[in-house]
């Protein structure tokens, strides 16, 4: 067992670098998942700037620009859009047109397979948020925090939600029946989500069912995290329990990241089992 242990972890880096060019090579991949948030957030800048500032005094003085209330979220959809929405569709897909059950023939083993779709989303992520962030600062010129402390909240709330919506992107790709179906399965849930867990509408605007319901799954605590580094803390008032409540945030992506690799290690075959 210990010698097969490094075999399994090299065949897993080897595995993230590979995904990770076919991923910058799919055209699809790029605009769909990595290029959106960029996309919508200027959209919503462009749209809804005219309006003035969120937040305000009575008076008229304080709140922020539209851009930078919309940031978190669509830092928030990334993750979700690179993690679930791009392995459920990619795995069905490989499923569908047989590279799973090619790869099933191989020494790699369902654990190297994981690391390098896992590592795959962390790589991507990462440089999305990068960007992401850079754009928002210099094109865009919304002010970003300068605290530590605040940045160590972003990378928690990242790291939690990256792994987290990459191990329910694995578990997702068992819905699909077959891989030209993937798209019409994955991106009507994905899309959902986004609109009722505070990506696309205010969320504190949203009627209570909806919050609640937005509570029991990932995204709306992943967006709740991103709001507690970006925002201003006036803005915890708005959240649902009056506060950023990092601590339930980090619970509940918790929660949802042991049901992700569950549900992947169940679900997943190299075949499937009607096949």
């Amino acid at each position: 067992m210990r010698m097969r242990r490094p075999g399994l972890l090299r065949l897993g880096a080897s595995r993230v670098a590979y995904e990770t060019r076919v991923y910058f090579r799919s055209p699809d991949s790029v605009f769909f998942t990595f290029l959106f948030p960029f996309i919508m957030l200027g959209i919503f800048t462009a749209a809804f700037g005219a309006r003035g500032n969120i937040g305000t005094a009575p008076d008229g003085t304080g709140g922020i620009s539209v851009g930078a209330y919309y940031l978190p979220g669509m830092l928030a959809a990334g993750m979700l859009l690179s993690g679930v929405q791009n392995l459920a569709v990619d795995i069905a897909g490989e499923k569908g047109d047989g590279t799973l059950k090619r790869l099933g023939g191989t020494p790699l083993s369902p654990l190297s397979y994981f690391i390098g779709k896992i590592g795959m989303v962390l790589v991507t992520g990462t440089i999305q948020a990068a960007l992401l962030m850079l754009v928002a600062r210099f094109v865009l010129g919304i002010d970003l925090p300068t605290d530590p402390d605040t940045w160590l909240t972003f990378a928690w709330v990242s790291l939690f939600g990256v792994i987290t919506c990459a191990f329910l992107g694995i578990a997702l790709s068992a819905l699909p029946r077959s891989g030209k179906s993937a798209t019409a399965v994955v991106i009507p849930i994905v899309l959902i989500l986004q609109f009722i867990s505070g990506v696309y509408l205010q969320f504190y605007l949203l009627p209570e069912w909806m919050q609640n319901l937005a509570s029991l799954f990932p995204l709306k605590w992943m967006a709740q995290g991103m709001r507690a580094v970006f925002l201003p803390e006036s803005f915890s008032s708005l959240e649902q329990s009056g506060s950023f409540d990092l601590p339930l945030v980090a619970l509940n992506l918790g929660i949802w990241l042991l049901v992700g690799l569950v549900l992947s290690r169940v679900t997943f075959r190299w075949i499937r089992k009607d096949a």
